[in-house]
């Protein structure tokens, strides 16, 4: 008799496996294929989920953390129904014991991880203990169940563990479908000990295969839920990714890579605050390009625009601390905003500035392209009653006397 029980067990489980394999792998090949056409790959290549793991945790513990009071009242509830408790008190005791003490573990664990360092190995080893206990909650669940089903004769204890059993299986679906695996191993271990104690018990077999069929049912809406959670996530990475580039591309000069006008006016102001606030000193220089125009005409618009890379690479060099604001502010012309620095140490930053330019020769087509710059520097204290407008003009001007002085040379305005 008991090796007849073993082989119905074995061979229902094998039933229940194979129909789980074939609808998962049903379900998952036309995303696979799907994933794998070359616009999907060239979009989603960049997207990483290791980098989401502490994102996918927070939301599986969020997805949970609700469901996990209800297990600690469910049983409580289940045992006290017509006094079934009274009458096995021992067994419900160790069930509610076992069962109180994981969820209790879990929320515990949750609080724990909220506070815990944001690195890598502390996520793994967070992420590992919320899956394992996860696992302990469902296998508690689902032996206690099939205990209970197999060793007692009432039926209302009976009908009460199926129907929470489905209903906490279909809540792991919801809860745990952003990890697939963990989806999955929940319901299998909830649902299969009450699958087995139902064909061995005397309860209808039909009802057992109504609960493998349910089982099946729920890897099914598992894949589904998976693949859509993923999906959701890619596009709003993908998204936050593009916002991220427009962010960038509105504020940069698409030819040679600085900061735009808009963007520099932007920092201008902040700089001026911040400056104002601590009474320190800020710089400001603008450099124009000498015979732009010719360089334009001689040799076309395509070398002149390599030269105004070549330019923005040389400003670059010399002005190199992080603090200093490096922009295009229209046509061939430049400014760099330094803050904390007088006019004097930029002036000296300025001549190795233009000796740099002078001596740089840029080859296009075959021919060397080669000219000067021109240059005004100013300097102030902010004060809050000032227009920072006032150093722009100063410097603008210092730039046009330089040009009107022979260009190729520094002014500076010490007002």
């Amino acid at each position: 008799m008991k090796s007849i029980i073993v082989w119905k067990i074995k061979k229902y489980l094998i039933f229940y496996c194979a129909l789980v394999y074939k609808a998962a792998d049903s379900l998952d090949r036309p995303e696979k294929s799907r994933a794998n056409t070359p616009s999907e790959e060239l979009m989603k290549m960049a997207f990483q989920r290791q980098r989401l793991s502490r994102r996918v945790v927070n939301d599986l513990q969020k997805r949970s953390t609700a469901g996990v009071f209800f297990y600690m009242l469910v049983p409580p509830v289940l045992f006290f129904t017509d006094g079934y408790i009274l009458r096995h008190l021992t067994a419900s005791l160790v069930f509610l014991s076992i069962f109180t003490l994981i969820c209790l573990f879990r929320l515990i664990h949750v609080h724990i991880s909220k506070k815990a360092p944001d690195t890598r190995r502390h996520d793994t080893w967070h992420k590992a203990v919320f899956v394992v206990s996860i696992l302990l909650t469902a296998l508690a669940w689902g032996v206690g169940s099939a205990i209970f089903l197999l060793y007692s004769d009432e039926r209302t204890i009976h009908l009460l563990m199926i129907i929470c059993t489905v209903g906490f299986c279909a809540g792991g679906v919801i809860s745990f479908m952003p990890v697939l695996y963990l989806a999955v191993a929940y319901n299998f271990l909830m649902l299969v000990p009450a699958i087995a104690a139902v064909f061995i018990g005397r309860d209808a077999p039909s009802l057992g295969i109504a609960m493998i069929l349910y089982s099946v049912y729920l890897v099914l809406i598992s894949l589904r839920g998976n693949h859509e959670y993923w999906n959701a996530l890619e596009n709003e990475y993908l998204l936050e990714e593009k916002t991220r580039e427009l962010e960038i591309t509105s504020r940069t000069d698409v030819l040679t890579g600085l900061y735009n006008r808009r963007h520099f006016d932007e920092l201008f102001e902040r700089e001026w605050g911040l400056c104002s606030r601590r009474k320190s000193p800020l710089t400001l220089l603008i450099c124009d390009i000498d015979h732009f125009k010719k360089v334009n005409d001689t040799y076309g618009h395509p070398a002149g625009d390599e030269y105004l890379k070549l330019i923005s690479r040389l400003i670059q060099q010399v002005f190199q601390r992080e603090t200093d604001l490096v922009a295009r502010y229209g046509g061939e012309e430049f400014v760099v905003l330094l803050p904390d620095r007088d006019a004097e140490h930029t002036r000296e930053l300025a001549q190795r500035l233009g000796k740099k330019i002078e001596a740089a020769v840029l080859e296009y087509n075959k021919e060397k392209i080669q000219t000067t710059i021109s240059q005004g520097v100013t300097s102030c204290i902010p004060a809050p009653d000032m227009d920072r407008d006032v150093l722009l003009t100063r410097a603008d001007n210092a730039m046009y006397e330089a040009k009107n002085a022979g260009r190729n040379k520094i002014m500076v305005d010490m007002q």
